[in-house]
């Protein structure tokens, strides 16, 4: 009897343990629920943890495509961080891929597109749900590009290793058709992890040329006299002007309001010239004072139908805004209206203001990826359609492609003809340093027509940093202007 009773306490025993093991495996899974789901990322991101850094290289990286094909690519190395990426032509495509570096990280599209190119955005998955439960990796995926490989390389022959840049597109769908800068680098000099890419990472970030500066996105400039493009828009669309041909007005020097500085022209001929007249010569004194005419508040609304002071722009990566004050009197304003002051703009804002022009007024948002894709080449995203904005009254800018049209034809752009073609232009020189000491920045702003096309093909912004000239417009037309006119015909096929 003794043996049978002293058995129910052990069996209460035995019942309590095996609840009590439950308990403890119940604690055990919540804890590993909350260490794996809830804590992932911070493990992951734990600059400790090498197993993410592994994974990441543990499979080739997708391609960014020009043309449909790869200017990208990967090279197995067998280390631990087994690829490393390779780039075709790195210093022609470095403005628009940037680098994917096992020690310094990513820029441009290869930042902006990492998701893609790693295999890590759930989109390239066929079950995108489970992708995120399992944070799994896919193999990836390639980023097709708008770039037009011809205009790509005639932008770059053209600035020959001068410091400047080259931004085209095109106007009817903003798809970016070039995008280069100089002078530039080669990526592949940054891929690895070893003594030599630390080098060259020295080497270049010390570089006094700066090679790695994307001047075409990424630096502003003040615009000089293509802003004037902006300035005969605000004042067209105001009616301070309501013929092309008629007297301005405009005394020449023009007294900045409220100061004794007085405004002079390079050219003859500026005092009351027409605004036609005006543009073609590019007369400083007439513009400063439509400028004032028109006023702040409407220049500076014209401005930012363009695309000034908008710090939003990515085409996918982000743009420097480019600047328009807002908050001048009126002498700053005169001088803003001419593309100096506090005036600031990208080359790539610059070919936003030709391709409204050729674009009857209307302005697509630039954009510099066509579609992403899987291995295989299924698409995972298209662009879509990007919506255009009115800038201009389409009168207008039917009048300014008129004026456009004078300057290549018959003013200070004559080097950016094209036969076979419509094109239409606008030089400009901007002073710069102490006192303007400094030699002044060449401008080009253009679009071209195919005689046979419906509608304008291309919009270009050129501008050298060291042009040759000392001052004057010879600067922007003699400088800028041919390498516009080669990127114009690459694109236009002629």
């Amino acid at each position: 009897m003794t043996e049978y009773g002293g058995g129910r306490p052990m069996a209460r025993y035995i019942r309590h343990a095996c609840a009590f093991c439950v308990l403890l495996l119940a604690a055990l899974l919540v804890n590993a629920a909350r260490v794996q789901v809830v804590q992932a990322r911070v493990y992951t991101d734990n600059p400790a943890n090498r197993r993410a850094t592994i994974a990441r290289y543990q499979q080739p990286r997708g391609d960014i495509l020009v043309g449909g094909a790869p200017v990208t690519g990967s090279l197995d190395t067998g280390e631990q961080l087994r690829y490393e990426r390779t780039y075709r032509d790195g210093p022609l495509y470095a403005p628009v891929t940037g680098f994917a570096s096992q020690t310094y990280g990513t820029t441009f599209l290869e930042h902006s597109e990492d998701g893609v190119l790693a295999g890590t955005d759930a989109m390239l998955s066929p079950l995108p749900l489970w992708h995120d439960v399992t944070r799994g990796r896919s193999r990836g995926g390639d980023v097709v590009t708008t770039l037009d490989r011809r205009a790509q390389q005639a932008a770059y022959r053209g600035l020959a290793g001068r410091k400047g840049a080259v931004a085209a597109i095109e106007p009817a769908t903003g798809r970016v058709l070039a995008l280069v800068t100089s002078p530039s680098y080669d990526p592949s000099s940054l891929s690895g992890n070893g003594e030599a890419v630390a080098s060259a990472w020295s080497r270049l970030i010390h570089d006094p040329e700066k090679p790695m500066l994307n001047r075409a996105v990424r630096q502003t400039y003040p615009p000089g006299s293509t802003f004037k493009v902006v300035t005969a828009a605000a004042a067209l669309d105001a009616g301070v002007v309501t013929d092309l041909d008629e007297p301005t007005r405009s005394p020449d020097p023009y007294r900045l309001p409220g100061t004794r500085t007085r405004l002079t022209n390079e050219a003859d001929g500026c005092r009351d010239a027409s605004l036609r007249a005006a543009f073609e010569w590019s007369c400083n004194t007439v513009f400063a004072k439509l400028g004032v005419d028109v006023g702040v508040s409407a220049m500076a609304g014209t401005a930012e139908a363009f695309g000034f002071n908008d710090s939003g722009l990515r085409i996918p990566f982000s743009v420097s805004p480019s600047t328009f004050d807002r908050h001048v009197d009126r002498a700053q304003l005169a001088l803003s209206s001419i593309g100096q002051y506090n005036t600031r703009a990208t080359p790539l804002q610059m070919a936003m203001v030709a391709a409204a022009v050729a674009g009857g007024g209307q302005l697509r948002t630039p954009y510099l990826v066509e579609r992403t894709t899987r291995h295989g080449g299924e698409t995972v995203e298209g662009a879509g359609a990007h919506p255009a904005r009115q800038v201009m009254k389409p009168s207008t800018a039917a009048r300014l492609r008129e004026l456009m049209t004078d300057v290549v034809e018959e003013g200070t752009g004559t080097q950016a003809a094209i036969p076979g073609a419509t094109v239409g232009g606008k030089t400009g020189t901007a002073q710069h340093g102490v006192g303007n000491s400094g030699v002044p920045y060449a401008w080009f702003v253009s679009w071209a027509q195919a005689e046979n096309a419906m509608e304008p093909g291309v919009a270009v912004a050129v501008v050298v940093e060291d042009a040759s000239a000392n001052r004057g417009e010879i600067s922007g037309g003699g400088d800028a202007a041919p390498i516009a006119k080669e990127v114009m015909r690459a694109v236009l096929g002629l």
